[in-house]
């Protein structure tokens, strides 16, 4: 967002009410920039079939907020037509010392242990969207998002002799909608979703029979600051995760996996047009 703003006030807005887009031709651009904090509200996990379902809100260390930062642009494509890529930084980390014996594929941290805990999930998201009712200021599109995962969760004791970690990265399949609507000539009513609920291999990025969900929405407020610059404030919910026995020779343990979590954020961003 603080990258955003110098831009929008640095720059004058043609008749048509646009920063970056100053001909109204072609591909119309729009930047989205968001920070606030990230709490988690429930967040579980297990590797191996035999290991610890491990509570990180309850038992490690996340039951605190977090530094949220999302980056989004949208590039229309005439009236109806809009691609949407986003990156969206994900990484928690915490330290703590065990208050029971805890195993994570076959590696047994003692109660008492200092460990080091990381769970990153850090995604990359392309969308297409139809607006089915392209009016101004309105929007009701529908469409399709490609998630790519990039997952990052690791397990260390301070002193380095225990540890063990699960990388993966993977495509996920999402419907997606997004609405807006004017409250008046200067504020807006906007609602965003990608969701995905997948039980079979294929659909959920997998490469066997794991069952996977995951839902992204926002309800935001916004208000044109100034012509082709809005403020906002976002209230949203990440959750989901995946649970199954993999065939993959390199997972850990015996390939069961059990991580559902369920996230709230709260933001302000800037958006610029």
């Amino acid at each position: 967002m603080l990258l955003l703003l110098p831009l929008a006030f640095a720059s004058s807005p043609d008749a048509a009410g646009s920063l970056l887009n100053p001909d109204a031709e072609g591909v119309d651009a729009r930047l989205h920039a968001e920070v606030g904090f990230l709490a988690p509200l429930a967040h579980t996990i297990q590797f191996d079939s035999d290991g610890t379902k491990f509570d990180y809100v309850k038992e490690g260390g996340q039951n605190n907020l977090f530094p949220l930062v999302r980056l989004s642009a949208d590039f229309d494509l005439g009236k109806r037509h809009t691609l949407v890529v986003l990156a969206q930084p994900l990484d928690l980390r915490t330290e703590i010392a065990l208050e029971r014996d805890v195993t994570q594929a076959e590696v047994l941290f003692p109660a008492g242990t200092p460990v080091e805990l990381r769970y990153g999930f850090t995604f990359y998201r392309g969308s297409w969207m139809y607006d089915l009712a392209p009016e101004n200021g309105r929007e009701f599109a529908l469409g399709g998002s490609m998630q790519i995962r990039n997952a990052a969760i690791s397990f260390a004791s301070k002193d380095g002799s225990l540890y063990t970690a699960e990388r993966d990265i993977g495509p996920v399949p999402l419907v997606k909608l997004r609405v807006r609507e004017p409250l008046g000539t200067q504020s807006w009513f906007g609602a965003e979703l990608d969701g995905a609920y997948a039980p079979i291999k294929y659909i959920n990025g997998s490469d066997t029979d794991v069952v996977g969900a995951l839902l992204d929405a926002s309800l935001r407020y916004g208000y044109e600051l100034r012509p082709g610059v809005d403020l906002f404030l976002n209230a949203r919910y990440l959750g989901g995760g995946a649970e199954g026995t993999s065939q993959n020779p390199d997972a850990l343990g015996d390939g069961f996996t059990a991580n559902w979590l369920h996230f709230a954020t709260l933001s302000m961003g800037a958006s610029i047009r």
